[in-house]
């Protein structure tokens, strides 16, 4: 991929972690696309901007249409790859589809600062769109689920998160956009802290206090590594870039989970392998323990790709 000449990306797709994060889901009303345009173009540029703003405190983030909302928002021209959300069922482990028309993704490592732009972004919307979800995330000790373990060890380091989160020259019109896929997780954790730290180690396929992977011999099949861990056809790794963090009170609480990458299918192929196992009823165990809410499909587009649409 020539990263040198990609169109300005949406700086918090590929961003390193952050201490806080707010989610926000959006519905459009009707009938308004042509003003809702020019101001998803301003909300992008805006928080592109707080970028340099907010530094001291590693501010970022982007927007991401939704799968079913893009035609009716940009008619003339869709990624390749853009489809709804995969949804799921084998038995009692669910993953259901439940689409919104917008993904504000913000991060921040103070909070004030993101609740005073997510009241900012809500105004610069106002009329166009109805927030139907929001969640608010955290860092959870070092960089831990609320499992105990570890979240993102296998992420990919420095430049690599571009070449693995953003679009190359395979759709050149969307060059520097990227697929994302976003799902609530809420745990069962007094189910969970109920196992011995050697069964939950078990399920994850890592030690939980020094974040060891077992070796390979050593995995379950049904380990929730070994169940994300897949090559294609070529023997390369399927990778994606997670954004994922804790969220939640004393009532729901579990794991944003988001996976940022430039195609959809490497989430989708890690979606099957932990619902449906291997073929030979090896699926992810971990999924005893934890319950997907909802399922979401989205295309966050190159910031220069909404700037056409800014007047």
């Amino acid at each position: 991929m020539d990263i040198q000449n990609m169109p300005r990306e949406q700086l918090g797709v590929c961003a390193e972690g952050n201490l806080h994060s707010v989610y926000l889901m959006f519905n459009a009303n009707d009938n308004v696309e042509s003003q809702l345009r020019p101001c998803l173009a301003n909300v992008a540029q805006y928080i592109y901007e707080l970028t340099d703003q907010y530094s001291d405190s590693a501010f970022n983030g982007f927007v991401g249409i939704g799968a079913n909302y893009w035609d009716s928002l940009y008619p003339n021209a869709r990624p390749e790859m853009l489809k709804p959300f995969p949804a799921m069922q084998v038995g009692s482990r669910e993953a259901p589809a439940i689409e919104y028309d917008l993904f504000v993704h913000i991060r921040c490592d103070r909070y004030d600062i993101l609740h005073l732009v997510a009241n900012e972004i809500s105004q610069m919307f106002e009329d166009l769109v109805e927030l139907v979800d929001e969640e608010r995330g955290f860092r959870f000790m070092d960089s831990r689920d609320l499992t105990g373990f570890v979240d993102g060890t296998e992420n990919p380091k420095g430049r690599h998160r571009q070449e693995v989160a953003l679009v190359g020259d395979e759709d050149p019109e969307f060059r520097g956009g990227s697929y994302i896929h976003v799902q609530k997780y809420a745990h069962n954790l007094s189910k969970w802290h109920r196992l011995p730290v050697k069964k939950q180690e078990d399920i994850i396929g890592r030690t939980k206090q020094d974040n060891i992977e077992y070796e390979s011999e050593d995995k379950p099949l049904t380990s929730h590594i070994k169940r994300v861990n897949l090559k294609d056809e070529n023997g390369q790794s399927m990778e994606i870039l997670r954004q994922s963090m804790p969220y939640g009170s004393l009532k729901e609480q579990g794991l944003m989970f988001i996976s940022n990458c430039r195609t959809p299918e490497h989430f989708e192929k890690m979606l099957h392998s932990m619902m449906f196992g291997d073929g030979e009823g090896n699926h992810d165990h971990l999924m005893h323990f934890t319950k997907a809410m909802t399922g979401s499909s989205f295309f966050a587009p190159a910031l220069d790709f909404m700037l056409q649409f800014d007047e």
